[in-house]
């Protein structure tokens, strides 16, 4: 476990996260007191939806269900 200053922290940030990615822990001292701890974050369990085209393949749906509505149709949707 590392121990540093807030000015380190602060002038070495982006060296820091690099290795609290390889594992190490960091703790950061205000004077001589310990105030924060910088640890690696675990990825969690939710998934990103998928972007991209959807194609027919991937999307089950009726062959006319981008048609333009009929006059009836309109009608009851009170459009």
């Amino acid at each position: 476990m590392k121990k540093i200053t807030t000015h380190y922290a602060k002038t070495h940030l982006s060296q820091l996260l690099k290795d609290v990615q390889h594992g190490e822990e960091v703790v950061i001292l205000n004077g001589r007191v310990p105030a924060g701890r910088l640890t690696a974050v675990v990825p969690g369990g939710r998934r990103r939806p998928a972007v991209g085209t959807i194609t027919s393949e991937r999307v089950k749906c009726a062959k006319d269900a981008f048609a333009p509505l009929d006059e009836t149709a309109l009608k009851e949707w009170g459009l």
